[in-house]
């Protein structure tokens, strides 16, 4: 029972953290839903739809956009939760000096040789990233920017295949409803 307390309090720690330090942000969907919802899907699902329960996994999901996001820094994390969770979200941490298109290509480069921890990560933010784009996508995208997406998010994907094929499944389930070009 040690163990559950020590693990549920830890994981509620991270999402206490996640939710003070992205309580001024919004998601970018029509309704401007409260940021935090995102770190708490992707838990949700490496728990509920992967069987994950690996505590620094959780962790690390919960917190995974506070350094790219907000003024956390890697530091106040690591003197928070410690070097292993600090490493996993730091290994899905794009560098917010690049441009874009250079972030996302450095994704689909460096997603085969992160740690099996981070692939999980990266792979429940790339299922709620579907999820949010088919069931409320950012406000303005049109239909071709969310093809865009869901390509770029399956090229990610495919550099950590083997890490969870539950999780897999849900993301290629997902991908089969990427939204068609126009026929005339």
């Amino acid at each position: 029972m040690r163990e559950s307390t020590s693990t549920t309090s830890m994981v509620i720690k991270a999402m206490a953290f996640a939710a003070e330090k992205h309580r001024n942000q919004r998601r970018k969907d029509a309704d401007a839903s409260p940021y935090i919802n995102h770190p708490i899907a992707l838990a949700h699902t490496l728990v509920n739809e992967g069987g994950i329960e690996n505590p620094l996994v959780l962790c690390a999901a919960v917190l995974h956009d506070t350094i790219e996001d907000t003024e956390t820094t890697a530091d106040e994390l690591k003197g928070c939760f410690g070097e292993k969770i600090t490493s996993i979200v730091l290994e899905v941490t794009d560098d917010t000096s690049l441009p874009k298109h250079a972030r996302k290509q450095l994704q689909i480069e460096h997603a085969p040789h992160i740690s099996p921890e981070a692939k999980l990560v990266k792979l429940a933010d790339k299922i709620c990233n579907l999820r949010d784009i088919i069931s409320s996508p950012p406000a303005g995208w049109p239909e071709a920017r969310k093809r865009e997406y869901f390509d770029w998010a399956e090229q990610v994907v495919a550099g950590i295949q083997g890490v969870n094929s539950r999780l897999e499944a849900v993301f290629y389930d997902l991908y089969k409803r990427k939204p068609e070009p126009l026929s005339w």
